[in-house]
């Protein structure tokens, strides 16, 4: 199975460690090693996940974020989004929103 994570997500999970390591330093190493830890799993789960919004979205299990996917192909999942699940729907709708 290959993972491709798309520039975005890329951007989502910078934000997300920028966060949390302000909060607290060390934290945000943790936040981007458990949300790793998730996107690998999609290599043996990837499909299973409900929708959301016309994708597949996986909770995280350590902090309230979704991880939101589409498989192109059998063998290929692309991740889109990583998203703060404490932000606002609508805010997840919009970005991932076909161009």
């Amino acid at each position: 199975m290959r993972i491709e994570l798309l520039s975005e997500a890329e951007r989502d999970l910078t934000d997300g460690f920028h966060f949390y390591e302000k909060l607290c330093p060390g934290v945000g190493f943790y936040f981007l090693e458990s949300l790793a830890s998730e996107i690998d799993s999609l290599a043996l789960y990837a499909g299973i996940h409900e929708t959301r919004f016309g994708f597949y979205r996986l909770l995280a299990r350590r902090f309230p974020y979704a991880v939101y996917y589409r498989m192109p192909e059998p063998e290929r999942v692309q991740i889109l989004a990583v998203l703060d699940c404490r932000r606002s729907p609508e805010m997840a709708r919009t970005r991932l929103r076909p161009d």
